[in-house]
């Protein structure tokens, strides 16, 4: 981060400017709760970025960007090995866009990645007395709404557990995606009955076990694929499905998009030296 989070927040609220850049390079960032005065700009080039919500768990993947209205409480995590991440601030109104008053994840065209990565070596506030800064992350916002079509499915966000058992759960499944753990093998290992476990699921993340792995091996999944280390078949493995067709019916019916066609996305993401 180019700067201490507290004082970047404290020039946020400011209204003397429209617009605000915070670019970061990293490897972890773990950011508590906070909120802004002005709306936020995420996006992801390399890895993937967990964003809380609202109470959900939200996933930020590589080539894609997500939209955090003003005001609005959130904390973001990651531990991929690389991300570039892109933060652009926007002073926005109730009159404007209603794409501005709720959070989502869409695709970046083409065109918008290649207007964000032009602004990866500015920062701090941006106001007209630098017209062509000015003018051009106005372009970039007004060009937001246009792009609502490109949103990313829900599953893209899902409850996250606050109960201490289910917290505790969920980090042991993300550790071991690669074994096929049954509802009833989970509930014996963490001390509960299978009734037990299953009420949990359904009455503090309102899903069944099922899903909630599902969801967290998909998640996984994109993750690998944005890292470009292992193929999709090894990455079918990594993630506890046997099967490479069963694999990438899943994928599509959670993400929208092919296994294949994602891989794709991000090997023609990566920049020419």
């Amino acid at each position: 981060m180019r700067a201490d989070i507290k004082a970047i927040l404290k020039e946020l609220d400011s209204d003397e400017f429209d617009y605000y850049i915070n670019h970061m390079q990293l490897t972890t960032i773990e950011t508590a709760m906070h909120s802004h005065t002005k709306g936020q700009f995420l996006y992801a080039e390399g890895g993937i970025v967990h964003i809380f919500i609202q109470e959900k768990h939200w996933y930020l993947p590589a080539r894609c960007f997500m939209w955090i209205p003003a005001n609005v409480p959130h904390s973001i995590l990651t531990y991929s090995k690389k991300v570039e991440l892109y933060n652009i601030y926007f002073k926005t109104t109730e009159e404007e866009s209603k794409f501005f008053s709720k959070p989502n994840i869409y695709f970046a065209n083409d065109l918008l990645r290649e207007m964000i990565l032009y602004t990866q070596h500015w920062f701090g506030k941006i106001n007209s007395n630098d017209p062509a800064k000015y003018y051009f992350l106005r372009a970039i916002k007004e060009n937001l709404p246009q792009i609502e079509s490109t949103k990313l499915p829900i599953m893209m966000q899902h409850p996250f557990p606050k109960d201490p058992k289910l917290l505790e759960i969920a980090k042991f499944l993300n550790a071991n995606l690669e074994t096929n753990y049954t509802i009833e093998e989970i509930a014996q290992r963490f001390g509960l009955s299978t009734r037990t476990l299953s009420r949990k699921f359904k009455e503090n993340l309102g899903m069944n076990y099922v899903r909630f792995l599902r969801s967290l091996r998909i998640t996984k999944a994109f993750e690998l694929l944005a890292e470009k280390q292992h193929n999709i078949y090894e990455i079918t493995l990594m993630v506890g499905y046997s099967s490479l067709s069963a694999f990438s019916n899943i994928f599509y019916k959670v993400a929208g998009i092919r296994p294949t066609e994602y891989a794709k996305l991000m090997v023609n993401s990566t920049r020419k030296e």
